[in-house]
């Protein structure tokens, strides 16, 4: 992608910029940068205004694989990055009940097994905001609408126009979506969603604790579904509790003492005393997958194109993963004077990532269903497993390779 050939898509409309990005999340930012170091102009729409994007700390962080890394680098994002980011040098995997401890049999993964490195780095939601806005700032070929929200689109042979709440129009070669799991652009193209709840809501926070965490994190299956513990830079980490959603509903409301001691029991005491960093968050979790993940002049990337569960910690890095194959796809096409927004050139982006994220989602569906229950056969048989798994260093390593992002066809951005 480096230095790509100067030459236009090809297309009789006549247009703003080449590329439309609606969604201005964290897929639509970094998609930004990617397509203008590949020498694409692009509107970037967001409905939110900046300000609103780099709020204060609330405890939302991502686990940041290896290949996000290094994208992340190539993109000039990393240096910034790199000193409020947090190694995940290993990753305990267990089950059992709030309150009795783990089971005997667990999971291990060690950054030691393989050759690359640590297998992600922990980034807090506020850092990486800052980050990307700074960069949208100083690349040349990106223009940032904000706050501004698209109401209508309409696609021809020879481009995409979209209206904005302020009836402004605006004209390009492809709209890509970046709006999230109710994707007004997935909704006007008449791209349908198939999915389902699962009954849980995550609750997010960060706490500080008395011990430090050596760069592990922790993922504690119980019945009403997982805790992971992630480690953040200091003494601090952040957490993910799914749980059954009203549970979780009165877990986001209670006051702090009263939620610290409903913690502690699944929390445990090997960081010594917790105390509550900031605010708390809810949402509510389920699968959600688009038939299709593009249509006339429109792709879908990151949650406009699959909602996942938590529980393996491969949402962001999916979407990021779309966002590479996208940029690759669209600066090939550029290179070799194709219409970039042609659907010869779409359907090679939707062939790339349609495999890897419907795997990805069976994955973590099935994982969700088998642990999120108490029922004693299952108990033992996902026990079993873990310990088995653990057992067999070569599948291990392997596991360990995908938890890094590091398998499969990875775009030259990842590589």
């Amino acid at each position: 992608m480096d230095n790509p050939a100067p030459r236009p898509i090809v297309s009789p409309m006549n247009q703003d910029s080449d590329i439309l990005i609606a969604g201005g999340g964290l897929n639509g930012p970094v998609l930004a940068l990617a397509l203008a170091r590949a020498g694409f102009s692009v509107t970037l729409v967001d409905a939110a205004a900046p300000a609103a994007r780099l709020a204060r700390f609330d405890g939302r962080a991502y686990a940041i694989a290896a290949s996000s890394r290094r994208m992340l680098a190539r993109l000039g994002l990393w240096d910034q990055l790199a000193p409020q980011a947090q190694e995940m040098v290993e990753i305990k995997v267990t089950d059992g009940r709030a309150g009795e401890g783990p089971s005997a049999w667990w999971l291990h993964f060690d950054s030691a097994e393989i050759e690359e490195g640590p297998m992600g780095h922990m980034v807090e939601d506020r850092h990486l905001r800052s980050a990307l806005a700074a960069a949208l700032k100083a690349t040349q070929g990106v223009t940032l609408r904000a706050p501004a929200k698209v109401v209508a689109q309409e696609t021809s042979a020879g481009g995409v126009s979209v209206t904005l709440d302020s009836g402004e129009v605006l004209r390009a070669g492809l709209l890509v979506g970046c709006d999230g799991r109710a994707s007004g652009t997935a909704a006007r193209a008449g791209i349908r969603r198939n999915g389902w709840g699962y009954g849980q809501s995550a609750v997010t926070c960060a706490v500080e604790h008395e011990l430090p965490h050596k760069g592990i994190a922790h993922q504690f299956f119980m019945p009403g579904g997982p805790l992971a513990i992630l480690p953040l830079t200091g003494r601090r980490s952040s957490l993910v509790w799914s749980e059954r959603t009203p549970r979780a509903e009165r877990l986001a409301a209670m006051p702090e003492a009263e939620f610290l001691d409903a913690l502690r029991p699944a929390f445990g005491n090997f960081l010594g005393e917790i105390g509550l960093v900031g605010s708390r968050g809810r949402f509510p979790l389920g699968l959600s997958l688009a038939e299709r993940f593009t249509a006339r002049r429109v792709a879908l990337v990151g949650d406009a194109a699959h909602g996942l569960h938590p529980v393996a910690g491969q949402g962001l890095n999916a979407g990021l993963r779309d966002v590479a194959a996208l940029a690759e796809v669209l600066s090939e096409a550029r290179k070799h004077g194709e219409d970039a927004g042609s659907a010869l050139v779409l359907d090679r982006y939707a062939r790339w990532r349609r495999f890897d994220t419907t795997v990805l989602a069976a994955t973590t569906d099935l994982t969700t269903r088998l642990f999120s229950n108490d029922n004693p056969l299952l108990r033992l048989a996902r026990d079993a497993g873990l310990g088995a798994i653990n057992a067999v260093a070569p599948l291990r390593r392997a596991m360990i390779r995908e938890a890094a992002g590091l398998t499969g066809e990875l775009p030259p951005l990842m590589r």
